[in-house]
């Protein structure tokens, strides 16, 4: 490894501007060395911009410019006076954006915005170990928002970048390419690795992420809310963001029948269905009758921020969630203690045929026929209508569902937007809507011709990656279908959607409604057998492995796989132990190799020395400025004290060694000559 010195003795004036330089000069190493610095920085600063305000990432960018314009043109650096009401103004405005100093979202803006304006304030070597160190911590800032394999690839690529910047500034003499000082970077990164990975898999983990804060730590999350009006599950649908993973350990049901349930919808205010758990009276004792074999599953649930989880409909009991207590609600719906704001994993059994609540309690019954009054007159006077007519519950739901096939409805992600009596415009006139205006109208009109029923929220469909075997639900798989009592089946799922886009049960919502971007111009193909496909799934079941052996290592792992390791007792004690023996032997594993590819001493050179240090004992030092030939000419003509001996002995040496050193080989052995050297040396004694 070339040497790299601490103490440059090359001219900082051109790196922090203070002197100014012809532009048709060629790129100095001082400017190049620079440009790679501001190329570091914004490798680490560039993630931001997907988060931080857009004035943030546009002044940013603006001070980066403005820093290399100085570097190029050789201007000096702005003063103090200009750069102090800059300052102020940048922290106000961080200020009025978030309203506060504190909480993740300011402090990391106020950490951006402070680098920048640092590059701008370098007037020393002081000043660019600053930048260099404040760089690397606004790249661990990165995984306050994002703990992806993404973020984790491109802060590799800017840690790289920017030790390979911090090796630059310090070479004084000639040096190697930048590739070869690229390389050098990734190996110092490299040697680190070992010591990483055990601290890893021994460090005693802690319950929840490394990088969450307080407060605003879980913002922007997406996902299913709990109440539901005409198009925010539709909103929904237009993301591809994963939901949750499932892996099955039984086959899984077909298509039409994975229904994922979430929550139970059963108060309807004329415009938003929410959830009510006090109208759930006499409702403790939950009677399920399940048929069919049971299918298990894992299920692996992306961060939501709210309290409840997803299994295939109906759980069969309620799974177990390390810290967090879980409880099966009468409809069947399993809630958290806590909102769920890590990714988690967890095992459940469900079947898909069931009679849920054949006893239920007639005040429940009496619930879910409850309705607006002022709300949807045309509606109820349809379902007036067909209640005078038929009597049989069954009949009159065939009736709705022919109806919702046969009256040309469409289903869309743009539907026309809907006034006061949003049922009535819907069923009436628009008849374009998403799965939650035929499921809210569908409730509205059971309710109407008094058949309790109620809107149930989750998730259906979900297709198998595959690459690794693992069942992917993304938002886009948001749905919501209905639920009718009937006697002696108690609660029936009866999906609208359905009767008007079977293709959305049966298949995905994609074989309904293709995949657009660029304002509906492009449609891409992504599914499977294409190259985006392909490239998709290979992606996702990375990002997959990732997650599961990565992020996922929580401490339930950590102790079963120190147990693995053949220690029952797992503690803090046992875990510090390890790490610091494991440690010490990957350390010494690294460390030893580059002991030993020191460059050795010189045995020549070795002797040169040993030379110059006896002459200048007898009062004849060697300056610094003298080679051999030029010494050896000063002792000749010098009237020396030195002994005739002394004097032939030290000329031959210096004669031996400017041959043996500058010139061509010969065919002595290097036994030899260095056998001839140690006795002129002593010869000098």
């Amino acid at each position: 490894m070339q040497a790299v010195r601490s103490s440059a003795s090359t001219s900082w004036r051109s790196l922090f501007g203070s002197r100014p330089h012809p532009m048709s000069r060629p790129m100095s190493r001082d400017k190049a060395d620079t440009l790679l610095l501001l190329i570091s920085c914004a490798l680490a600063l560039a993630p931001h911009t997907a988060h931080l305000p857009l004035w943030t990432s546009l002044l940013c960018a603006t001070l980066l410019l403005w820093r290399g314009s100085i570097t190029f043109r050789g201007n000096r650096m702005p003063p103090q006076w200009l750069l102090v009401p800059i300052a102020v103004v940048v922290l106000t405005s961080v200020y009025f954006s978030f309203h506060t100093f504190f909480g993740r979202d300011s402090g990391v803006a106020m950490v951006v915005l402070l680098l920048t304006l640092k590059l701008l304030e370098m007037h020393a070597k002081r000043d660019l170990v600053v930048v260099i160190l404040v760089s690397f911590f606004v790249m661990l800032t990165n995984f306050f928002y994002s703990q992806s394999m993404g973020t984790a690839t491109m802060m590799v690529a800017a840690l790289v970048a920017m030790l390979t910047t911090q090796l630059s500034f310090q070479y004084t003499d000639a040096r190697p390419s930048l590739l070869a000082r690229l390389k050098l970077g990734a190996t110092i990164l490299g040697l680190a690795i070992p010591l990483t990975l055990v601290l890893f898999f021994l460090f005693p983990r802690i319950q929840g992420p490394l990088w969450g804060l307080p407060g605003d730590a879980n913002s922007g999350r997406t996902g299913l809310s709990d109440t539901m009006s005409p198009g925010n599950i539709a909103d929904l649908a237009q993301s591809d963001d994963m939901a949750f993973r499932v892996k099955f350990y039984d086959p899984p049901p077909p298509q039409s029948k994975r229904y994922w349930r979430a929550i139970v919808l059963d108060h309807y205010d004329g415009r938003t269905w929410t959830h009510q758990p006090g109208l759930l009276r006499g409702a403790d004792s939950l009677t399920v009758r399940f048929r069919g074999a049971a299918i298990r599953h894992e299920v692996t649930l992306e961060p939501t921020g709210r309290r409840w989880l997803f299994a295939l409909d109906l759980p069969v009991a309620v799974p177990a969630l390390y810290g967090n207590a879980v409880h099966l609600s009468p409809d069947m719906q399993l809630m958290t203690v806590r909102p769920i704001n890590d990714r988690i994993r967890y095992d459940v059994t469900s079947r898909v045929d069931y009679d849920l609540q054949a006893n239920e309690s007639p005040f429940n019954l009496i619930a879910a026929l409850q309705l607006p009054s002022g709300f949807n007159p045309k509606t109820l006077a349809f379902a007036a209508t067909l209640r005078a007519r038929y009597n049989d519950n069954a009949q009159l739901i065939n009736l709705v569902l022919r109806f919702f096939h046969d009256q040309q409805f469409s289903y869309t992600l743009e539907p026309p937007l809907l006034g006061e009596h949003a049922v009535d415009e819907f069923l009436f006139t628009t008849r374009a809507g998403f799965c939650e205006h035929y499921a809210g109208a569908f409730v509205v009109l059971m309710r109407a011709m008094g058949i309790p029923a109620r809107v149930v929220t989750g998730y259906q469909g979900g297709d198998v990656n595959p690459v690794d075997g693992y069942m992917e639900i993304h938002q886009s798989d948001a749905h919501a279908w209905a639920e009718v009592w009937a006697q002696g089946r108690g609660w029936v799922r009866i999906d609208p959607t359905a009767a008007v886009a079977p293709e959305r049960v049966q298949k995905n919502l994609t074989s309904v409604i293709p995949r657009t971007t660029l304002g509906g111009l492009l449609t891409l193909n992504t599914g499977h057998g294409s190259l985006l496909g392909t490239l998709r799934l290979n992606w996702a079941a990375m990002n997959n492995a990732w997650n599961q052996w990565v992020l996922n290592y929580s401490p339930e792992k950590q102790k079963s796989f120190i147990q693995s390791l053949g220690f029952d007792d797992v503690d803090w004690k046992t875990l510090i132990g390890l790490m610091t023996v494991l440690g010490v032997a990957v350390t010494a594993v690294i460390a030893i190799p580059l002991v030993a590819q020191k460059q050795k001493a010189d045995p020549v050179q070795t002797l040169y020395h040993a030379l110059c240090r006896q002459l200048a004992g007898f009062g004849y030092p060697r300056a610094p400025h003298e080679g051999p030939r030029s010494y050896a000419q000063r002792l000749a003509a010098a009237s020396s004290s030195l002994s005739a001996q002394r004097k032939n002995a030290a000329l031959r040496f210096l004669e031996r060694y400017e041959s043996m050193k500058y010139g061509l080989p010969n065919a002595t052995s290097q036994k030899t000559n260095l056998l001839e050297l140690k006795n002129l040396l002593t010869a000098c004694k």
